[in-house]
């Protein structure tokens, strides 16, 4: 059903089509993919509304398809639109498998690889607002103390990137009410975390090894050295399958031999990658030695 067959049959009660059409729809959705990889069925045409309305009213426009020619010609209020519809929503420690892995598989291996003088590298890639980083961060350092500062001098840096430059900075400010790190096992809380009014805050050891940057990965990626560990989780699952495809290649062709692709719990790899990696786990891969 199109969003005129929509309105006709109150679908979307209170919203006139001279506000938000199916034109309007498809125009944001061919804009939202062009500008971020991401696909927008017919189906998030509600998600849409919800999310660009306000971004409407913000404007001082009077429909959405003045709105869509206002950011047609401004990069940054494009951005915003981009920004509001590519935000997803996460917590700590989710799908923990994850987690449990690189605890007991990947993170032992790391470890001694810093403290024989290497160097350890980890891309949490579309880290949204921060809880997987952080997650991610917390379970490198551990729940022994003294084992963690030793690796906090050692050569080891996060990459946490996403698209959208607000959920960047809430991510970089580490700062979140207690109810969002419930699932924090106490000892990592006790550890790397402290109190700031009403909020708790990864504290300034564990956040000096994170470098946050905001990137499109669809676009040019900068990084020269390649990873241990890449983590691009739920970020792909709103992508066609060419664009899926080609940036695991991506991914892969960016990892160590031997290093680890964690992605979504409902997204596949297929493609010419196929054949570097192999499966070690759910929705988790290791590049094939060279």
């Amino acid at each position: 059903m199109n969003l005129t067959a929509a309105f006709a049959d109150g679908c979307l009660p209170g919203v006139s089509p001279d506000v938000y059409s199916d034109a309007d729809f498809r125009a944001i959705a061919d804009m939202i993919y062009a500008e971020s990889g991401n696909v927008l069925p017919q189906g998030k045409a509600m998600l849409v509304y919800s999310r660009i309305a306000p971004l409407v009213r913000k404007s001082g426009k009077q429909s959405f398809a003045d709105y869509i020619e206002l950011i047609r010609n401004d990069p940054d209020l494009r951005k915003s639109a981009v920004d509001a519809l590519t935000t997803n929503h996460t917590f700590f420690f989710r799908e923990g498998h994850h987690f449990r892995h690189f605890a007991d598989h990947v993170r032992p291996h790391l470890v001694e690889q810093l403290e024989a003088g290497g160097r350890a590298r980890l891309w949490s890639a579309g880290c949204s607002s921060g809880e997987e980083t952080w997650s991610l961060v917390l379970t490198l350092l551990g729940e022994d103390r003294p084992q963690g500062l030793r690796l906090l001098k050692r050569d080891v840096v996060l990459l946490a990137s996403d698209l959208a430059a607000h959920v960047l900075r809430k991510a970089e400010a580490a700062a979140y009410a207690a109810s969002e790190i419930r699932d924090l096992p106490p000892k990592l809380q006790a550890n790397w975390l402290k109190t700031a009014g009403d909020s708790l805050v990864v504290n300034d050891e564990a956040r000096a090894i994170v470098r946050f940057r905001e990137l499109n990965l669809l676009g040019p990626w900068p990084m020269r050295q390649q990873f241990d560990v890449i983590f691009c989780r739920n970020v792909m699952i709103y992508f066609d399958l060419e664009t899926k495809e080609r940036l695991v290649e991506r991914f892969v062709e960016q990892l160590k031999p031997g290093g680890y692709l964690y992605i979504g719990h409902s997204e596949r790899v297929s493609g010419p990658a196929v054949d570097r990696i192999q499966c070690v786990g759910p929705t988790i891969y290791r590049k094939r030695a060279a």
